[in-house]
């Protein structure tokens, strides 16, 4: 019995180290898996609370210096579970031969062999506040930030048992060279101090793998999500929940913070922050608060409409077809031009069928002046004028165009009126004027012209219907003088 007692001791040393170690998640994919009370300038083993903490020394437990060797993956079976081991010192678990002291109880269920339960900070079955795994979809550690993490699952009676299961939802497959996972747990209020857990280690998720990526997560809020009796509020209410992929809860230190309750409302992994036990299938969808996302606030915006193409030819019609808009490129050719350049240019495309069509009324063509040396002006057209006043001068003059054209119309574009008319013949204004051309080639001298202030119409010297006018005024003059 005597050779049994060191034996003892030895035991009863390691249970008393491994009751001051707290708890942590142990796999050789872990960061600061060979971490030793002596590695640092104070005690960081894996299993030691972190609290007023810097970001530096909380962030992965500070551990970023002592990453896995290459390969070591823990496997996260989609669509499945995992089995994970907690525990409060590693030679409680199968690596127990790794460990500094060796083996403390590896073969116990218990998280914390021989030790009570105070040492994983619980009263009882009924005060344990659950746990969560959350996933990053990155290889590379230092690109990894707090909010790259998204809770996947969740145990509600963890830290309860060694051997502690996870429920895994399809995740997607991993990047070639894994992906990063860690183990979060805060303690109930009623055994501890305020303090966080978390271990970081490389995964890879294999089975039945998704093909869809997961959301941008939020944060969780507890404001009366979950049933909180403890503090007067009896019911919960899920429209205050946070819903769809949710971030861990980093809280309690110096730095770094993304949960601000106080001493006494420590945040958990349960239904209080709307984590459901087990795979957290909703993480698919962004994370929003839940009466947001019935109300279809916080949703994607909708993309304004493309402006509409129809607006381009509505601007350019009036510059094509408004004979208002800008007169003077049309007539200031013709009316500005000195006497001696007999050839205008042609009248534009757009004015063209206008000018060179008659004008209805005047059908008393005996005396065909040619219309188009002033079909550049738009105020007798009916069919393409802007004008809101019609000219009435067509309709009460015999003479066509010309002679409208001469008298002061209220439009202002009429700018060729008050220029005098070219010596040239007036059949050359326009290429149509040769429709007309045999009653009013003869007219060549300017005196033939009327001025522009003046309405009287040029007398024809020759014709068929001249020669019968004067055979009869002659006829009459006889019968007058024979009296």
């Amino acid at each position: 019995m005597i050779p049994s007692i060191p034996a003892s001791l030895a035991l009863v040393a390691a249970l008393a180290t491994s009751a001051s170690a707290h708890i942590a998640f142990w796999h050789e994919s872990m960061y600061g898996f060979n971490v030793t009370d002596k590695t640092y300038s104070y005690d960081n083993r894996p299993q030691v609370p972190l609290y007023s903490m810097s970001y530096q020394q909380w962030w992965f437990h500070g551990h970023l210096d002592h990453p896995p060797n290459p390969g070591d993956f823990f496997y996260l079976n989609a669509g499945g579970s995992v089995d994970s081991v907690l525990s409060c010192d590693k030679g409680a678990t199968p690596w127990y031969n790794s460990s500094e002291g060796g083996d403390v109880g590896y073969g116990s269920n218990s998280p914390c062999p021989g030790a009570p339960m105070s040492e994983y900070h619980t009263t009882g079955l009924d005060d344990v506040k659950g746990c969560a795994l959350a996933i990053a979809y990155k290889s590379d550690v230092n690109d990894i930030k707090p909010e790259d993490f998204v809770v996947f699952s969740v145990n509600h009676t963890c830290v309860w048992e060694m051997h502690t299961k996870f429920e895994v939802p399809n995740l997607p497959p991993c990047p070639e060279d894994g992906c990063h996972c860690s183990w979060n747990w805060i303690h109930s209020t009623d055994s501890g101090a305020e303090q966080i857990y978390m271990t970081g280690f490389k995964c890879k998720v294999v089975g039945d793998v998704g093909s869809q990526s997961l959301g941008k997560p939020a944060i969780p809020r507890r404001q009366a999500c979950g049933a909180d009796p403890q503090w007067d509020k009896p019911n919960a209410d899920p429209s205050n929940c946070t819903i769809g992929a949710k971030t861990p809860m980093y809280w309690y230190q110096n730095e770094g913070n993304n949960m601000f309750e106080d001493t006494y409302h420590a945040p958990y992994y349960n239904d209080l922050y709307g984590f459901s036990d087990g795979a957290q299938h909703d993480i698919f969808t962004d994370g929003i608060i839940a009466s947001l996302a019935s109300s279809g606030a916080g949703g994607a915006q909708t993309p304004a409409p493309a402006p509409s193409s129809s607006a381009a030819p509505a601007s350019t019609t009036p510059a094509q077809t408004s004979p208002t808009s800008s007169p003077e490129p049309t007539t200031s050719s013709p009316a500005a031009a000195p006497p001696s350049s007999s050839r205008a240019p042609p009248p534009s495309s757009s004015e063209a069928p206008s000018s060179s069509e008659p004008q209805p009324e005047p059908t008393t063509s005996a005396q065909p002046q040619p219309e188009p040396t002033t079909s550049a002006q738009p105020v007798p057209e009916p069919t393409t004028s802007a004008q809101p006043v019609p000219e009435p001068e067509p309709t009460t003059f015999a003479q066509p165009e010309p002679t409208t054209s001469y008298e002061p119309a209220p439009e202002p574009t009429t700018t060729a009126s008050p220029e005098p008319a070219p010596t040239s013949t007036e059949t050359s204004a326009t290429p149509s004027a040769t429709i007309h051309a045999e009653p009013v080639v003869s007219v060549t001298s300017s005196s033939a012209v009327p001025d522009a202030t003046r309405r009287c119409k040029i007398r024809p010297t020759d014709g068929p219907v001249q020669a019968a006018k004067r055979r009869h005024a002659r006829h009459l003059s006889g019968r007058h003088h024979s009296h």
